[in-house]
């Protein structure tokens, strides 16, 4: 295990800082708002946050699209602030990590200006560039994430370059070792400063087959057909090529330097669990990693189970990260329950998620039970949804303003009008009305982060699963001397779970579930109730 492995047991608290709180009134999120409600942090239970991007950006990808790796931008404060955010959080026992893009840049990079300038400048070959077909067109058939090709004409060299999201974001070109050095040069400038870590943005889009040949079609495509031009490709040669390992190494051995660093990469391909147990196996590549897997997936607790067991069993001892929900992609709230999903079965997916065996990353708003946003088209500044719409409407919904006030205007998100619309049905969840009432989905987070804490098979132990039909989820958790069973009912009707041994357990108290109904036959358990176990007074027998 790596020495000071504080992140293995960390729940970490995902702040999309445009989002999170205003304190200057311009309407969007900043460094001075998340000051302004690090005591509320603090008092979630959660160990670390992790900042979505806040460098120099021009905000094409609302943040992802970096100018200045080593800048803040003005819109978000400036170091002086950051410095002082850091230390209050390190006051408070709260790990820092930032968002970290090494894949691409924005197009008003100093590096890409140069690169562009010249085909002969110094940073020609620091972006990915190819010539034409003879007739005009890109060099190949890969699309962009964002609809349309994945290659922008550049007049000025008179070439293409490659971009896998918006045009303003193009590629970096980690074959050139110059480009490797000076990416990491800018990552140790904030590791220096004293953060706690990364999250490596997109990074299994780092490489690409260097001969640039064409992905092939996708097969057994159903009607109607893919929502976007890039499903009708099997992505063979645009994403996920094995010298990203290359680059996780050079990482690993930066952040490693820095003891108690993490480095926490997202794999942004959630049919390739194989390659996310590849990036976490051994000590020379990230620490933890994610997919969409659980973000993105069908709703379902079979799906939940299937994919934990099979990165379990490819990882080899490589310790996976966990989230179900995140910046883009709709709240886990909507996608198992729908619009008018009730707060049961937000406190249940909260508490299921926080019992699974690795690291943990809550996005701002899920301990609110906040849903996803319904926004007009006239509302969407997301380039996914403005391309898509209405089909795909984009991460907009996931993306909209903390509801801090119920009764302030814009929710107390901010005193001018905000980036993005506070919607009306959060305002009933917002955080003073949800701090009031025992109830809420906000005090149960906060009541089941704390008991968490002192579970050590929740912290550490190894993971079993029970195999149950949707919609249960069941699994003994067990480590450092305790066996813990965990059931979940995640549907809106009484389930009864068949377990002839279960009359013989310890139920376990204070993680504010009921206490279930146990007899002869099994237990029992409420629509989106949960249950633990103490197994050790089984005297020996198993759940099996």
């Amino acid at each position: 295990m790596t020495e000071n492995a504080w992140w293995r047991s960390a729940v970490i608290y995902q702040i999309y800082p445009l989002s999170f709180a205003d304190s200057d009134g311009d309407g969007f999120g900043d460094l001075g708002g998340i000051l302004e409600h690090l005591d509320y942090l603090a008092g979630l239970h959660v160990d670390a946050l992790w900042l979505s991007p806040i460098y120099r950006t021009p905000l094409k990808d609302y943040g992802y699209d970096v100018a200045d790796f080593r800048a803040i931008d003005p819109l978000f404060g400036d170091l002086a602030k950051f410095r002082r955010l850091l230390d209050a959080a390190h006051e408070r026992g709260l790990k820092v990590i930032l968002d970290f893009v090494p894949c691409h840049t924005s197009d008003e990079h100093a590096w890409f200006a140069e690169s562009r300038s010249d085909r002969d400048s110094a940073k020609a070959d620091w972006y990915v560039w190819a010539d034409p077909k003879p007739d005009g067109a890109p060099p190949n058939n890969w699309l962009s994430e964002f609809g349309g090709p994945a290659w922008t004409w550049d007049s000025r060299r008179r070439q293409y370059y490659l971009h896998h999201f918006h045009p303003g974001q193009p590629k970096l070109n980690h074959f050139n070792p110059e480009v490797t050095e000076a990416v990491l040069a800018d990552a140790e400038y904030w590791l220096s400063l004293g953060i706690d870590g990364f999250r490596l943005d997109a990074i299994n889009f780092g490489m690409h087959d260097p001969e640039l040949r064409d992905n092939p079609a996708a097969e057994q495509l159903h009607n109607p057909g893919p929502a976007t031009p890039r499903g009708f490709q099997r992505h063979d040669h645009d994403l996920n090529h094995p010298e990203v390992l290359r680059i996780l190494t050079k990482v690993r051995g930066l952040v490693d330097r820095y003891p108690g660093a993490l480095a926490l990469g997202e794999v942004g391909d959630s049919k390739t669990l194989s390659l996310l147990a590849d990036y976490i196996h051994g000590d020379d590549r990230l620490h933890t990693a994610y997919n969409f897997a659980l973000l993105s997936g069908p709703p379902s607790t079979r799906h939940v189970r299937e994919t934990i067991a099979e990165v379990q069993s490819l990882s080899d001892g490589g310790w996976p990260c966990w989230s179900f929900s995140n910046h883009d992609t709709v709240r886990s709230l909507s996608r198992w329950g729908g619009a008018r999903a009730p707060d049961a079965l937000a406190k249940a997916l909260n508490a299921a998620l926080l019992s699974l065996r690795g690291t943990i990353c809550l996005y701002q708003g899920e301990e609110l039970g906040l849903t996803e946003s319904e926004l007009d088209a006239g509302q969407l500044r997301d380039p996914l949804g403005l391309a898509f719409w209405p089909v795909i409407r984009g991460r907009d919904g996931c993306r909209t303003p903390m509801p801090w006030t119920a009764g302030a205007r814009h929710a107390g998100f901010s005193r001018g009008e905000p980036w993005l619309p506070v919607p009306d049905e959060h305002l009933d969840r917002a955080v003073d009305r949800q701090s009031a009432d025992p109830g809420s989905v906000l005090n149960a987070t906060r009541r089941f982060l704390s008991w968490r804490r002192a579970q050590p098979a929740l912290i550490e132990g190894d993971i079993s699963f029970l195999d149950l039909p949707d919609p249960l989820l069941a699994f003994e958790r067990r480590g450092d001397g305790q066996r813990i069973f965990a059931v979940f009912n995640l549907g809106d009707g009484p389930a009864r779970i068949p377990l002839d041994t279960a009359r013989r357990w310890r139920p376990l108290e204070g993680h504010g579930f009921e206490p279930p109904e146990l007899d002869r036959d099994g237990l029992a358990l409420p629509a989106y109730g949960a249950a633990f176990f103490d197994l050790r007074s089984d005297r020996g027998g198993d759940h099996g």
